[in-house]
């Protein structure tokens, strides 16, 4: 399983105080991503540009599609253009795939099935390989799911991969969660003044 199959996981697993946001957990996973894709030698990370290497094409379909996204030409693409361009809509895709393979099964609550559709890890080996890499703390995997508000606990491993690309690409996943939380925010706001123009003095 990739960190992106798995940080989707934990994101839907049971237990977490606040549910992740769509917006932030697709930010993530295009993160988690490019973390993957720089363990396996697929890109590498030249300051905050995504530059392309040339090993093969992944063996995990989504990852592939990732890989085959990256821009092959100068000046390349920076880290945060990266998220915010494959992160477009990536949980709803990684939903659907998780879906198809099986690893996700719908989530009724209640006697009816109105609102939005709901889902929940199924008891596979995926599954579990996920819940170990967060019980044992992995601090790329904790660091991502801190991003969208999963608190995983300290982390005292070291990386697995380079410690500069690794948290280049993590600071700009915590920048861009921050940036849609603002945009947020600032429609909140416009709409309130509306809402309230239109109800007058």
């Amino acid at each position: 399983m990739s960190t992106a199959k798995d940080l989707f996981i934990i994101a839907m697993g049971s237990g977490h105080e606040h549910p992740v946001g769509q917006g932030d957990l697709s930010l993530a996973l295009a993160g988690a991503e490019l973390i993957d894709l720089l363990d396996t030698g697929h890109v590498t990370v030249d300051g905050d540009r995504v530059v392309p290497g040339e090993a093969s094409a992944p063996d995990d379909r989504l990852l592939g599609e990732a890989s085959a996204a990256i821009l092959r030409t100068t000046p390349y693409e920076g880290i945060e253009d990266w998220l915010w361009r494959r992160g477009r809509d990536l949980s709803a895709t990684y939903q659907s795939t998780l879906e198809t393979d099986g690893e996700l099964a719908r989530k009724r609550g209640g006697r009816l099935s109105l609102g939005a559709r709901r889902v929940e890890p199924v008891d596979t080996a995926a599954r579990h390989g996920a819940v170990g890499r967060w019980e044992r703390r992995e601090p790329v995997l904790v660091a991502l799911a801190s991003a969208v508000g999963i608190d995983g606990g300290p982390s005292d491993v070291a990386p697995g991969l380079d410690d500069e690309a690794a948290t280049a690409v993590v600071a700009a996943v915590h920048d861009a969660i921050m940036e849609l939380e603002a945009v947020r925010q600032r429609r909140t706001i416009e709409n309130s003044a509306f809402a309230n123009l239109w109800r007058g003095p």
